[in-house]
């Protein structure tokens, strides 16, 4: 999507600030001892008390209102009978439309006790996802986004999950362009004032490949590695673009 006007833009925030907001009352939630399940209908809650919906249910039928992925589930956990222990990584990924208009934010958080190697991971994504934001300027190509991840990824000893990417979004959950986490030569689109995407850098200490679990829609990692995520909405406005889904 590009955003054309300021009624695009109200409307674009007023979903992702929902996104948001939804998003940062789950993780509030987090704690041991309880399911996926019961912490994805504290977010369906959530969403339908503003009115919004579930992008997943809305545009794939996902089996749940919000993705959430422990440990080695890079993405799109299904939620489930799963219970959530001490010394988790935890991602949460918060989806949803309004009257037409999309928004995507995702975090992961850790369920004490932390490791430090945890911590540090964490540390790592969230600092990926901020140098690609400051990479997003208009008339960049698009691959200065998967450079700047990629470069905050190597030097803190980590790699970018090579399947998992961003995505244009705004009047659908999926658009294009294609936002590679890692420099593609090919990738040169510029980057243009108005234009909608996520910015979603996915880090591992592992190998950085996933595959499809059985139940058709969890990535995990192939080697049992931990998996992180920080993602935002944001909309390309000349040297620093608006944050959508900022809480």
């Amino acid at each position: 999507m590009t955003v054309e006007n300021e009624d695009d833009l109200h409307r674009l925030m007023r979903i992702g600030q929902i996104c948001a907001q939804t998003l940062e009352h789950m993780l509030a939630q987090v704690e041991p001892g309880m399911t996926t399940a019961q912490l994805d209908a504290i977010g369906a809650a959530f969403l339908k008390r503003h009115g919004a919906r579930s992008a997943p249910i809305l545009a794939y039928r996902f089996p749940g209102h919000t993705c959430i992925s422990l440990n080695d589930e890079a993405a799109h956990g299904i939620p489930g009978e799963r219970v959530i222990r001490p010394g988790d990584v935890i991602n949460i990924d918060v989806s949803a439309e309004l009257e037409g208009f999309w928004a995507d934010t995702g975090a992961s958080a850790l369920v004490p006790p932390v490791r430090p190697e945890h911590a540090r991971l964490l540390d790592a994504a969230r600092t990926a996802r901020e140098r690609a934001i400051g990479a997003a300027r208009a008339g960049q190509p698009i691959n200065a986004i998967g450079r700047a991840v990629e470069t905050a990824a190597r030097e803190a000893g980590f790699h970018v999950i090579l399947e998992l990417t961003g995505h244009g979004v705004g009047r659908h959950i999926h658009e294009p362009p294609t936002v590679y986490n890692f420099y593609l030569r090919r990738a040169r689109q510029k980057l243009a004032d108005g234009l909608v995407i996520t910015v979603e850098p996915f880090l591992t200490p592992g190998a950085g490949r996933v595959m499809t679990a059985p139940d058709g829609w969890t990535l995990r990692t192939c080697d049992g590695a931990v998996a992180a995520q920080f993602e935002h909405t944001i909309v390309i406005d000349g040297d620093r673009p608006i944050i959508v889904t900022a809480a």
